[in-house]
């Protein structure tokens, strides 16, 4: 694995041509997306800027160009108009000023006035690497063009440490005020989440206190990407604790959970009604932000980056990594979300499979069981049904177990390779999305989700279903553009 120095991974891309070469190199790959976003070259994680605005959706990501390398970040914008069929729109923020000389980090939009605002963290370093993170704010024009305000709404806070960023700006019509809720981290080393107000989007921005949350102060050593949306009624809290291991979840540090209950910014306090829960199973998830300006009140979009922080990923050695989750919607049901991948996905069904016993690498799967008996199954398993991603499922206690260990390429391991979904019903439905680095498993029309990064050799093509487990299966067709647009 490349070792890289500080001077490689904060240089300043000048001019496409610098990345040129390594962008024809990673076409190459056999664990380019199909329709799943990526990057054009080096890495992407988390989601930025998730807005519907003016009948076109904007989805940013945090992008390191020149390798699979945490590194100097821009946003690198995409657009489409149905959350299924993407295409690049090249860089939408860039690390220009003294405020975010070192990157430009997560954050979200906001479409207010015909207008589209996109509010990020700059992270700052002096000469000696001394961070400091602003909140700062740029308007993107009809035209295309990014202006940026020339001053951040608001610096550091002093009584937290120096982990505060991921802006998520919303308005509460209750207080008739604007809020930024910002991930930070206390000087006892806790998470929390700060949070702002102002009467006016681009001015006046005060420090409002601290968010309560009853009975979670303690959950986790920093709250990455806060986010909070209203379904139905209730609103929905979702953040990103780090520094912390969870029950049933094996030695990762890293999370993604939600909370439902009752979000009062008079008093700053979000009231949970019961305990949180995992958005998603999987082994990498993370980051998770929901879009703003979403028309419907009874659901919400999300989106979230295959990945976590520090791990490591086998396209690592093709100079490249990272990926989006397909956009969900979600909706309350029985007090818990439901998650089903966005609607007009099937849009890129092609013909129906006869799959034979052999796992195409880009495909949908719908299968159905009766929930009452115990499962055995493999994906991408091997000659004789040897190895593969498992999935056993227990009928008795309604928990559905995977391990990837048996997988030929093998990685992440000191984080674990085997994780639990435990669902509330009898398994009885399982829809499944494959793409050349990815799967994602909805069980239950939504009632738990798991995501993984999965590699898939030559010789791993199979697929093992037990006795009176029915599938249909589809080809997907490509939904993303993967031009050379920076």
């Amino acid at each position: 694995m490349k070792e890289w120095t500080q001077e490689e991974r904060y240089r300043v891309l000048q001019d496409k041509s610098e990345i040129a070469e390594l962008y024809e190199k990673i076409q190459t790959s056999d664990y380019r997306q199909t329709y799943h976003l990526q990057p054009i070259t080096g890495l992407s994680s988390d989601p930025n800027g998730f807005v519907y605005h003016k009948g076109v959706w904007h989805l940013y990501y945090q992008w390191c160009p020149w390798g699979a390398v945490h590194g100097l970040k821009y946003w690198y914008h995409t657009t489409s108009a149905d959350l299924v069929h993407w295409r690049n729109e090249g860089v939408g923020i860039h690390p220009d000023t003294i405020y975010d000389n070192k990157g430009v980090h997560s954050g979200s939009g906001f479409s207010a006035d015909d207008k589209l605002y996109l509010f990020y963290t700059g992270n700052h370093r002096d000469e000696n690497w001394v961070r400091t993170p602003y909140t700062c704010v740029a308007e993107l024009t009809d035209q295309g063009q990014l202006i940026k305000h020339p001053e951040p709404l608001f610096g550091p806070h002093p009584a937290y440490t120096e982990h505060q960023r991921d802006p998520k700006v919303v308005y509460d019509k209750d207080t008739e005020r604007y809020y930024i809720l910002l991930g930070a981290q206390s000087q006892e080393l806790k998470g929390r989440v700060l949070i702002y107000s102002s009467a006016s989007l681009l001015e006046g921005w005060t420090f409002a206190g601290e968010l309560k949350v009853p009975g979670f102060e303690d959950l986790g050593g920093m709250w990455e990407c806060p986010s909070i949306e209203r379904i139905n009624g209730k609103d929905v809290l979702v953040f990103s604790p780090q520094y912390t291991t969870l029950p049933h979840r094996g030695p990762s540090t890293n999370h993604n959970i939600y909370l439902i209950g009752q979000m009062d910014f008079s008093k700053l306090t979000f009231t949970a009604e019961g305990d949180y829960r995992h958005l998603d199973y999987g082994f990498d998830f993370y980051a998770a932000q929901f879009a703003a300006n979403v028309q419907e009140e009874d659901k919400a979009i999300l989106t979230a980056w295959i990945g976590l922080p520090d791990n490591h990923y086998p396209t690592e050695s093709e100079d490249w990594e990272g990926s989006l989750i397909v956009p969900r919607e979600l909706r309350i049901e029985d007090n818990r979300l439901k998650q089903a991948p966005i609607s007009g996905l099937s849009q890129l069904r092609g013909e129906e499979l006869a799959l034979d016993g052999r796992l195409p690498r880009v495909c949908e799967l719908e299968l159905t069981t009766t929930g009452k008996d115990n499962l055995d199954l493999a994906f991408f398993c091997q000659e004789g049904d040897k190895g593969g991603l498992r999935l056993v499922y227990d009928a008795q206690e309604k928990v559905c177990h995977f391990d990837r260990s048996q997988m030929e390429q093998r990685f992440n391991v000191a984080i674990g390779e085997q994780l639990s979904v435990p669902l509330e019903q009898e398994l009885t439905s399982l829809r499944v999305f494959i793409d050349r680095s990815s799967i994602e498993f909805f069980f239950n029309d939504g009632e738990a989700t798991f995501t993984s990064h999965l590699y898939p050799t030559a010789t791993e093509t199979g697929l093992k279903l037990d006795q009176g487990v029915q599938i249909r299966a589809w080809e997907l067709k490509s939904s993303v553009t993967d031009d050379f647009i920076v």
